[in-house]
């Protein structure tokens, strides 16, 4: 690898932002940071790092000279945040990658990796969600994923472009998140003694944030593995979830129904077929978010909920 090759990362603040970027820099990658900051800058200080504060609805504003590759994670992160204010959505998660694809070529940025999102797919009655089946997206923010994928390809003959799938996220990153399942269950279990599960036999596909992370430099040392790709190597219940928390936190687990069935198992053979391989389980972030909030570097705030805190900070 060229050493300080210059990487720019979009959303390079948020929850996958946060522990990605420390992982470039030790490759000896050279990052820009760009990110409108809504959840603070929790990166380190790094002599090959350059943080800056900016909205990538303004694409003049984001530096692309002697730029080698985007990664770009920059949106409204989750349905329910999609759905404040569509008009937003659109602007930050569609338009705005849009036209970073648009001066990138024009650049003559050579690689493009793009943070799509499992739940492009819909709801789907297959039992194994694979990359062929059509895209029948419901919220506004996983439209806005379709809808970018959809540009990006189009700039294929012009730069490798590499489009992620993920399953939901779970585990540690200094930006935390505890709006999504597995590390909300865990805080519940941790903080209440109680975890309260809605349905429980729906199945959902997640993956470790140092499995996600890792991947996104998986696919800057491989720009011949192009193309569209699931990233969710573990399909488990909302109830093996709460099994695994009463186990570990002896929290009682309170079942009520759900009016949400949707349960699918993304499917990720065509990934693993390029050789790269996960390291971590929901067990082990399970197992990291306990040891976190008893050491006291974990705690439950209002910034660790996405929409809780748009709605007081943003919107």
């Amino acid at each position: 690898m060229n050493k300080l090759k210059k990487i720019l990362v979009t959303g390079a603040c948020g929850y996958k932002g946060s522990v990605l970027v420390p992982k470039l820099l030790a490759e000896g990658y050279s990052v820009i940071a760009f990110d409108i900051q809504w959840f603070g800058n929790h990166l380190d200080e790094h002599k090959n790092l350059s943080v800056i504060k900016g909205d990538v609805r303004f694409v003049e504003t984001i530096p692309l000279d002697g730029v080698d590759a985007i990664i770009h994670l920059a949106s409204i992160a989750n349905d329910p945040c999609g759905d404040l204010n569509p008009k937003l959505t659109w602007e930050v998660s569609a338009l705005a990658t849009m036209q970073l694809a648009d001066h990138a070529a024009r650049k003559g940025i050579k690689h493009f990796i793009y943070a799509s999102s499992g739940s492009v797919y819909g709801v789907k009655e297959e039992e194994n969600v694979t990359e062929d089946l059509t895209l029948e997206p419901i919220s506004e923010y996983n439209k806005t994923k379709m809808v970018s994928e959809r540009v990006l390809l189009s700039y294929s003959d012009d730069m490798v472009v590499q489009i992620i799938r993920p399953a939901t996220v779970c585990g540690l990153s200094p930006r935390q998140r505890l709006d999504v399942a597995v590390n909300m269950l865990t805080m519940q279990a941790i903080k209440n003694g109680k975890i309260t599960v809605f349905g429980g036999d729906q199945s959902r596909p997640n993956i470790h944030i140092d499995d996600i992370t890792d991947l996104y430099l998986f696919m800057l040392a491989n720009p011949d593995v192009t193309g569209v790709y699931n990233a969710g190597f573990e399909n488990i219940t909302i109830t093996e979830i709460a099994e695994i928390l009463k186990k570990r936190t002896r929290a009682e687990v309170i079942a009520t129904p759900s009016n949400d069935p949707r349960s699918y198992r993304v499917n990720s053979d065509k990934l693993l077929a390029t050789g790269f391989k996960p390291k971590k389980s929901v067990e082990i972030a399970i197992e990291e978010i306990i040891a976190a909030y008893k050491n006291g570097k974990l705690a439950d705030k209002d910034e660790h909920y996405n929409l809780k805190w748009m709605q007081q900070t943003v919107l």
